[in-house]
C-alpha cells in the first residue's frame, strides 16, 4: 500500500546508531552502547503526561546543534520512511531548538532542506517540511521562525506549526503574529492540540484557524467541536500510539480514531516519532486494524485523504499525480473498495 504520513517529528525519529555516533563525537555518550542509546531515545509505553513524554526529545535536540547533523538525520529519515512504502511525507521540526551553539535559524533550516532534498532524490519519496514554533518560546522567536521558514517555501518548506508543553503554555494566541506571517509567506497552518487539557485546547487553537490539527483526539468527547471541525474542513493528524505514551488515552484499543472517523471528522494516521515511539507506519496501520477495528477501506480512505490535505499547495499538479498513483493502486486491490 502506498502511504502518506503527515505527522512525523525529525528529532523523534533519529536512528539510534546515528545518535550514538553523534553523541560520541560530542563527548556526551556517557559510555553508552547501542542498546543503551536505543533505550534512552525510546519513551516508555506510557508516561504520566505530555510533559514527561517530551523529555524523550531532550537528548536528540542536544545532538542536533550543527548543520551536518541536521542534514544527516533528515536524509536518513526519508530513507527510513521509504521502507514503509511511504510515497509522501511531511517532516516537522522546531528550528528554534537548534540554535543553542550559534547556528543561525536560516543555516539550520537550510541543512534540513538539503537533507530532505537528498533523501527525496535517493528514494523517490516526495518530501515537504513543516517548521514548528514552540509554545514555550517567546513570541518573537516564533515570528522569526515564520519569516525564516517562508524564505524556503520554493524548496519544499510549506507548513507552519505550534507545539510544545500545553499544560504550561495553554494559550496559542500570543503566537498569532507568527501565524499571520506564515500565512503571508504561503505556508499551510497546522497546530498541536489536545495532548493535555481536553477539547478546550482544540477550541483555543481554532481561534488561529489551522487547516489541520496535530493530535486532537479529545474532540471525540465534544460533539459540538466535531461539528465545528467538519464545518471548517479541519483534519486531525492522529497518532494513537503516541497518545497512549502521553497518557491521553489509557490503552491503544481505547483510542477514539474510529469514532471520530465514523462521525465524519476528517482524520489521518501517523507515527509522530519513529524512535520515540519505537514504531513504523506499517506497524501503526496494523494496530489500527487489529486493535481499533479499522477496516481496510477505512484505512485506505485515511491514507488517501492525507494527500488531499497535504501541504502541497506549492505544486498542485504533483498532488494530482500522487492521487492518481494511489488510485491506480487501489484499482488493483478489491479489499480497499468500500463497496466490497
Amino acid at each position: 500500500m502506498p502511504k502518506a504520513e503527515l505527522h512525523l517529528h525529525l528529532d523523534g525519529s533519529i536512528r539510534p546508531e546515528t545518535a550514538l555516533a553523534l553523541a560520541q563525537a560530542r563527548g556526551i555518550d556517557d559510555g553508552m552502547g547501542l542498546p543503551a542509546m536505543r533505550a534512552r531515545l525510546t519513551a516508555p509505553p506510557r508516561t504520566r503526561d505530555q510533559a514527561e513524554l517530551l523529555l524523550a526529545f531532550d537528548l536528540p535536540v542536544r545532538l542536533l546543534q550543527d548543520a551536518g547533523a541536521l542534514e544527516r538525520v533528515t536524509r536518513e529519515l526519508v530513507e527510513d520512511v521509504a521502507t514503509d512504502g511511504t510515497r509522501y511525507v511531511e517532516i516537522r521540526w522546531a528550528p528554534g531548538l537548534h540554535v543553542a551553539e550559534e547556528l543561525a535559524l536560516s543555516e539550520g533550516i537550510e541543512a534540513v532542506v538539503r537533507g530532505a532534498e537528498s533523501g527525496a532524490e535517493a528514494t523517490g519519496v516526495t518530501v515537504r517540511l513543516v517548521a514548528v514554533a514552540l509554545r514555550s518560546h517567546p513570541p518573537q522567536m516564533s515570528l522569526a521562525v515564520a519569516h525564516a521558514s517562508a524564505a524556503f517555501f520554493d524548496r519544499g518548506l510549506t507548513g507552519f506549526d505550534l507545539a510544545g508543553p500545553e499544560a504550561a503554555f495553554p494559550d496559542p494566541l500570543p503566537h498569532g503574529d507568527a501565524f499571520d506571517a506564515a500565512r503571508l509567506g504561503g505556508l499551510g497552518i497546522t497546530m498541536h492540540a489536545g495532548e493535555w487539557g481536553g477539547p478546550a485546547q482544540l477550541w483555543r487553537c481554532l481561534a488561529l484557524e489551522p487547516r489541520r490539527i496535530a493530535h486532537g483526539s479529545p474532540a471525540a468527547d465534544d460533539p459540538e467541536l466535531q461539528r465545528e471541525l467538519m464545518a471548517r474542513g479541519v483534519t486531525l493528524d492522529l497518532c494513537p500510539t503516541s497518545n497512549v505514551q502521553a497518557g491521553v488515552v489509557d490503552r491503544a484499543a481505547d483510542h477514539p480514531l474510529p469514532h471520530l472517523m465514523r462521525a465524519g471528522v476528517s482524520v489521518t494516521l501517523s507515527t509522530d516519532g519513529r524512535t520515540v515511539s519505537d514504531l513504523t507506519l506499517v506497524e501503526e496501520y496494523g494496530r489500527a486494524v487489529a486493535l481499533l477495528g479499522v477496516t481496510l477501506p477505512e484505512l485506505w480512505a485515511m491514507d488517501r485523504h492525507a494527500l488531499e490535505v497535504a501541504f502541497l499547495h506549492d505544486d498542485e499538479p504533483l498532488r494530482a499525480r500522487l492521487l492518481a498513483e494511489f488510485d491506480a493502486f487501489a484499482a488493483t486491490e478489491p479489499a480497499l473498495d468500500g463497496e466490497a
